[in-house]
């Protein structure tokens, strides 16, 4: 017997008539820590600096189906000592269809990184808390507002493509 099974009864969403995303993957596509100055650092008394970089990458893998790479980097100094130093790509599968341009390129900015953003906030958080750190969680991000800046930005200085976000 074979069911028809609607894409937003199986979890995908529906945003706009005919528009359809659905999530097919969500994998770490590298991650790495460093702690340079271990064991040396577990004595060193001071007040630790937490820099984070977020970036993002789209490719097309196909027709309407991309992989959306979420990458975070975080380091940790303790005065001019790297304590660690945590990286991670978590990447997802993700098929669009039925999206004009602009709606394509706004889901893939911000709906697809705050899809993958909880996973590599655990990734990071594990990597920090196994290499012998106190736990460490990523503060949430707005990945709409991000995106509002880049287009703010783009139209003022031109049409600049979007390849990636700051925080």
């Amino acid at each position: 017997m074979a069911e028809n099974i609607d894409g937003a009864a199986n979890g995908a969403a529906q945003p706009q008539g005919g528009a359809q995303l659905n999530l097919q993957r969500i994998y770490i596509k590298d991650a790495s820590f460093e702690a340079p100055n271990a064991p040396h650092i577990f004595q060193q008394q001071g007040q630790p600096n937490i820099e984070l970089n977020l970036s993002q990458r789209v490719n097309q893998l196909g027709d309407g189906v991309f992989e959306v790479v979420l990458g975070a980097t975080v380091t940790c100094k303790v005065e001019d000592k790297t304590a660690y130093l945590a990286e991670v790509q978590q990447a997802g599968i993700f098929g669009l269809s039925g999206f004009d341009d602009a709606s394509r390129e706004a889901v893939l900015s911000t709906y697809c990184p705050n899809t993958l953003f909880p996973y590599a906030r655990q990734v990071v958080s594990d990597l920090v808390q196994n290499g012998g750190f106190p736990p460490f969680l990523l503060q949430p991000i707005n990945f709409e507002a991000l995106y509002a800046e880049q287009l703010r930005r783009r139209s003022e200085g031109g049409n600049q493509p979007t390849q990636g976000l700051n925080a």
